[in-house]
């Protein structure tokens, strides 16, 4: 049986679905803004968020929000020990260019540590849950990460995020070391299902540098809970949750490829561009 919290994040989240569906096929008529070098945001991203909002805060005004579109705002009694962590729109790139590939994530943080978790594709209608301590599910099916023992014929999720054009170089010398191992890697440019993927067993393991906490917080507590390991590009745990994460890395997968693939971007450098 799903937590309390974790029922009104899934009615939030699919508020916030129900917008961007209703919205996709005007896509052409959407005001776009560019808010850091090839780093959009539109119009559905707030609208989305304020319906995440509205939701979270009916049930729950004391917490405090931290959203990628709205910021920080503090709960209605002041500073709050919990803290709702929201991306209303991860793959706001894919969904202006009509690629089917983006989610609703919405963590929800006792000080610095996600405690449940809700990543929700509305296009295919998949609910991804998870509270810290209970598992991970899939539409209300228990998941875990695949039980590979090493990066040799895995596949390998990543991204080229715009913040990090000006390590590009060496990510192409550890992505070289990794395809030199692995079947393949995927490029699907949604961080939070990215991280879900993992979680189900759908990709053995991921990793992106220029993550921000509302990318990842739900992602990483479902990784966490189907039984995988996240931790930064030098195998340090990620660190707190909160608006001051900037540019964070992140490696996810079960715990023999995310040690195999965290020794693999040390080695080739690109651990240490950071």
């Amino acid at each position: 049986m799903q937590q309390p919290a974790v029922n009104i994040m899934v009615k939030a989240a699919r508020a916030g679905g129900n917008i961007l569906l209703r919205h996709m096929h005007r896509l052409d008529a959407l005001n776009v803004v560019e808010k850091d070098r090839m780093d959009y945001a539109s119009e559905v991203d707030r609208l989305a968020e304020v319906a995440v909002v509205k939701e979270l805060r009916r049930a729950y005004p004391e917490y405090a929000v931290l959203g990628e579109e709205g910021g920080e705002q503090k709960g209605s009694r002041g500073a709050s020990r919990y803290t709702w962590v929201i991306d209303p729109l991860d793959g706001t790139s894919n969904y202006l260019h009509g690629y089917p590939h983006w989610c609703v994530s919405i963590a929800l943080c006792e000080g610095p540590e996600p405690v449940h978790g809700v990543v929700f594709d509305p296009l295919r209608n998949e609910l991804f849950t998870a509270s810290r301590g209970s598992g991970a599910q899939l539409n209300d099916k228990r998941i875990r990460v695949v039980e590979r023992k090493d990066l040799a014929g895995a596949t390998v999720a990543t991204c080229f995020h715009p913040r990090e054009r000006g390590r590009l170089a060496a990510q192409f010398d550890c992505l070289r070391q990794v395809m030199s191992v692995a079947e393949d890697v995927r490029r699907g440019g949604s961080a939070a299902l990215d991280l879900a993927y993992v979680a189900a067993g759908r990709s053995d393991a991921y990793f992106e540098a220029g993550v921000q906490a509302w990318d990842i917080a739900a992602g990483m507590l479902l990784v966490r809970e189907a039984g995988g390991k996240v931790t930064d590009y030098r195998g340090a745990a990620i660190g707190p949750v909160h608006v001051a994460m900037q540019g964070r890395q992140i490696i996810a997968g079960n715990v023999r490829i995310a040690d195999a693939l965290q020794k693999t971007i040390a080695a080739s450098g690109y651990a240490a561009a950071f």
